[in-house]
């Protein structure tokens, strides 16, 4: 049987015309009821994911702050852990920390950056061991480090977070090795499946998880991000996978709510019955739309 938490909703965000237009976005997500207000992580017109962050986090007082998700390859984890582990401690203890090992379209970041793009099967393996050092780290640890990507001596952190041992972890993932980092390591998992798949295609990563996590599959959370809410599609969603609503609708993909605010409601608790999906994200532009459902469900 899924697992079933109790449903919660966040908001991910790219961007805002104005730093007052960032912070009021995030304060109207608090407003709505939005359990967290993430941010992506790109070298295009995205924001820094962590001083975004922090002025949301001193400019609010209840909404979690999380990053859906922190390239790996392009940070250094004994420093990622100390950002972490400030932005924790600045924020009282409301900080997700979303990890993952790649995304579409990530080839440009990488030639901006200047550094090789390894096979995704090198990147994997990084992030399994930079995902390690920074739970440690968090945790307290003094670390010494001999890996195959990673080496450190004597590495720790200042200050110790909030939330201990460590805050939430969520680790984004779509192939097997992925899932199975994921059920060893996360709090939280988001599914890496395209918008234009069904329900068969998720219940396939849930089936992978749900084995490899044996006795831990009912603490993980498990995290969707919609494409579209009610008669919207994303933008962006549109344009990189060419998804329109008519097609999610006919294929019942998990990343559409289509409907009333009733038959959205519906629509969530179903599909908790059946795969255990509790944790719902939406783009910024889709918050008004996703507010009642929020208002009827969140918590519950």
């Amino acid at each position: 049987m899924a697992p079933r938490h109790p449903f919660r909703f966040g908001v991910v965000a790219a961007q805002a015309p104005s730093a007052d237009a960032w912070i009021s976005s995030a304060r109207h997500a608090e407003e709505l009821g939005f359990s967290t207000f993430s941010i992506p992580d790109t070298l295009g017109p995205t924001l820094a994911p962590m001083p975004a962050l922090t002025a949301v986090a001193v400019a609010t007082r209840t909404i979690r702050v999380g990053t859906y998700v922190l390239a790996n390859d392009i940070r250094n984890p004994v420093l990622l852990a100390r950002e972490a582990a400030t932005l924790d401690f600045l924020s009282g203890g409301r900080l997700e920390l979303g990890l993952g090992a790649g995304r579409p379209g990530i080839e440009a970041d990488y030639r901006k950056l200047g550094i090789p793009l390894e096979s995704g099967g090198v990147r994997v393996e990084r992030l399994i061991e930079a995902v390690g050092i920074v739970k440690n780290l968090l945790s307290g640890q003094r670390m010494n480090v001999e890996g195959k990507h990673y080496q450190a001596a004597g590495a720790d952190i200042f200050p110790r977070p909030v939330q201990q041992p460590h805050p939430p972890i969520l680790i984004a993932g779509a192939g097997r090795r992925m899932l199975t980092l994921a059920a060893r390591e996360a709090n939280i998992v988001a599914f890496g499946v395209l918008p234009n798949q069904g329900e068969a295609a998720y219940r396939e990563k849930i089936d992978v998880l749900r084995e490899a996590a044996g006795d831990r599959f009912g603490q993980i959370e498990l995290n969707v991000n919609l494409s579209a809410v009610g008669d919207q599609v994303h933008p962006w969603m549109q344009r990189q996978f060419g998804v329109t609503l008519e097609h999610m609708k006919e294929i019942g993909s998990p990343a559409a709510l289509v409907g009333t605010p009733d038959e959205m409601c519906e629509q969530l608790e179903a599909r908790r019955e059946r795969l255990g999906v509790s944790y719902v994200n939406c783009g910024a532009d889709m918050m008004e739309a996703m507010a009642p459902v929020v208002a009827r469900l969140a918590g519950r």
